[in-house]
């Protein structure tokens, strides 16, 4: 059995970016104010002054302007990175400031001299700074570090430096556990959607990306599709199997990997439901579509696992088939679904869930075929001779209801002709419904 084409797209579409850590998520800003020294002394501030903000660690540039009050800001810097800032006006000299972090204070202030409006570039200032030697910042940069350090600065200093290197390590980290996720999932996405699907190397590939981040959804979630897939083909080819001892085999391994599955998608609905979703809208539709596909694959092994293999997680497999259903927003799907889940509850012999299940769905539509069909069966296989009445009546308005070309409907005709024959059961007819109001 395959996932229906709509959910395969689903998991073939997931996105890593909801949930992969972004190695330059940390940063800060810089802001001052621009202010020209007049000929009698006084300092007044620059309208529409250019700050060009050069990464001298990385290659980087970032460019605004003051405002009227001679105000700037620039945000979104990264906080680690180490930079030139240079500052040129009308009617000003240019000045600049190099070696320059913004972690520890952000505040940077210029006071320009009267000048002809030149500018400078990136490659002046640095022959500029190589050209001074030792000496502090540019002589017109009102932020210029003294040339000497109390025990208290340094100490400060050092404790930023070590603070940075340690982030920059994580960083570090980060970025080459992307880059293992990145073409982990990929490379087993390429294989389980390959015609025909290479399942076992697209399982590799995902459990070799979650040995980088274990908690990553998308591979989470991918894995636990693949393994029911291939549980639903080993289950498949060992009932063709005329070998017993290989039937066996083959019907344990589709088992194992039907409950691997089930527990790899409860961990991925688990990290989906840890997870908040950014308000940045690209990031907020990938947090959903992969918190929607979690809860699909999880629906999908429960299934097997409740039905296949251990009939007591039935109530498990029906928490895990609702939250799924009240994701779905679609009507059609919904009731599909629930159906489907009312099936699951059937071949899992819950029968007290059946009935409280279809009892749900009848309530909403008395007429709904699927509801009746299985609730009949339900109350039939009870053995209990006391619900055998209640089993025909249910199965009669299934036959009454249901369309010729429902292939189940010959082999449910059946079952309710034994109750008639058998048991001497007559079906009572659907009492009536009451008319519905005008408004």
């Amino acid at each position: 059995m395959r996932s229906k084409p709509f959910i395969r797209t689903l998991f073939a579409a997931l996105l890593l970016a909801a949930f992969a850590v972004a190695a330059s998520a940390q940063t800060t800003q810089v802001n001052g104010t621009v202010k020209l020294r007049q000929a009698d002394g006084t300092e007044v501030p620059v309208a529409g002054a250019q700050i060009d903000i050069y990464r001298t660690d990385i290659k980087g540039e970032y460019h605004t302007k003051t405002d009227k009050k001679g105000h700037y800001i620039h945000a979104g810097l990264p906080f680690i990175g180490t930079y030139t800032m240079i500052v040129s006006a009308p009617g000003a000299r240019p000045t600049f400031a190099t070696k320059m972090r913004f972690n520890a204070s952000q505040d940077r202030d210029f006071l320009l001299q009267p000048g002809g409006g030149e500018k400078l570039t990136l490659e002046e200032v640095n022959k500029l700074d190589t050209g001074r030697g030792s000496a502090p910042g540019d002589p017109y940069d009102k932020n210029a570090q003294p040339p000497s350090e109390s025990k208290e600065d340094k100490a400060k200093r050092e404790e930023m430096e070590r603070k940075i290197r340690e982030v920059e390590a994580k960083n570090a980290e980060v970025l080459k556990s992307n880059e293992a996720v990145t073409g982990a999932f990929k490379a087993g996405n390429d294989a389980l959607f390959a015609k025909p699907p290479r399942i076992d190397e697209a399982i590799t590939h995902y459990r070799q990306g979650l040995t980088a981040r274990p908690d990553e959804v998308a591979l989470l979630t991918n894995l636990a599709e693949a393994l029911r897939l291939r549980g639903d083909d080993r289950f498949n080819a060992a009932i063709k199997s005329t070998d017993n001892d290989a039937k066996l085999q083959g019907l344990e391994a589709a088992k194992k990997d039907w409950t691997e599955s089930a527990a790899t998608a409860n961990r991925a609905v688990e990290v989906v439901k840890g997870a908040s979703p950014t308000a940045e809208a690209a990031s907020a539709a990938a947090f959903e579509q992969n918190k929607r596909a979690a809860y699909s694959v999880r629906a999908l092994a429960m299934r097997r696992v409740a039905s296949k293999v251990d009939q007591s997680q039935a109530a498990a497999a029906l928490v895990a088939n609702q939250e799924f259903m009240n994701a779905e927003t679609d009507p059609a799907k919904k009731a599909k679904l629930q159906t489907e889940t009312l099936q699951m509850l059937f071949d899992a012999n819950a029968s007290d869930l059946v009935q409280a299940e279809a009892q749900k769905m009848l309530a909403e539509n008395p007429d709904n075929p699927d509801a009746n069909r299985i609730l009949g069966l339900a109350l039939y296989a009870t053995g209990d001779k006391a619900k055998y009445q209640q089993a025909a009546n249910h199965l009669q308005r299934y036959v009454d209801k249901a369309p010729d070309t429902d292939q189940l409907k010959a082999s449910t005709k059946e079952a309710l002709e034994y109750l008639k024959t058998a048991e001497n059961i007559k079906p009572e007819k659907a009492p009536a419904r009451p008319a519905r109001r005008r408004p």
